[in-house]
């Protein structure tokens, strides 16, 4: 029983993964476009989220900073999710809605780029960095999930929205997780060339 409920994990998996993949490769190659425009000419990528999306708004970073899968040049790309005396300062309250969009008010600038992680689209410290963001002139970059809440309805027309088609976290986020591989292989293969990575 143990083994049938996990298989059907991966198979669950698997078919978002595949339905997703025809539905979300344009606004993920839109999204490659508006990272390699900021990043070569001189701008960063800001990345928030919370939860596990804080998580992968790290790695998005350290990919950008470190390299993904080849040797290049380090990108500009900082995680609003790492300083943990400015995500505490408020100390509660109303003013944790606005942990993210301090940061993006104060490091934030036009023709940047904000990555915003939302599985539901609904998280208010993620929605006032958008706000901030669009107060910068930035470009968001929002990754959500199913209809894509409150943010959705955040999209201009120099935006890109990815929203994955599910309601379950955990497959939104393990698409998310692709996506953000997507991206990071996407820059890589503009700024470097095609080529097949060695396992």
């Amino acid at each position: 029983m143990l083994e049938q409920r996990i298989q059907q994990h991966f198979i669950d998996s698997a078919d978002l993964k595949y339905q997703a993949a025809q539905a979300l490769s344009a606004p993920i190659a839109a999204a490659v476009q508006a990272i390699l425009a900021c990043v070569t000419s001189g701008g960063k990528v800001l990345a928030c989220g919370n939860g596990p999306s804080a998580a992968e708004a790290l790695q998005f970073a350290a990919f950008c900073v470190a390299g993904f899968e080849r040797d290049r040049p380090e990108l500009a790309a900082l995680a609003l999710t790492s300083d943990s005396t400015l995500l505490t300062v408020a100390g509660g309250g109303s003013d944790v809605a606005q942990q993210f969009a301090r940061q993006v008010r104060a490091l934030g600038q036009a023709g940047d780029v904000l990555l915003a992680l939302s599985v539901t689209g609904n998280d208010a410290n993620v929605i006032a960095s958008t706000e901030a963001a669009h107060e910068r002139d930035m470009t968001v970059v929002i990754l959500t999930g199913r209809t894509g809440g409150k943010l959705a309805a955040m999209v201009r027309e120099t935006d890109v929205l990815i929203s994955v088609p599910h309601d379950r976290a955990a497959r939104v986020r393990e698409v998310h997780a692709l996506v953000l591989h997507c991206l990071c292989d996407g820059v890589d293969a503009q700024l470097l060339g095609e080529q097949e990575i060695p396992l």
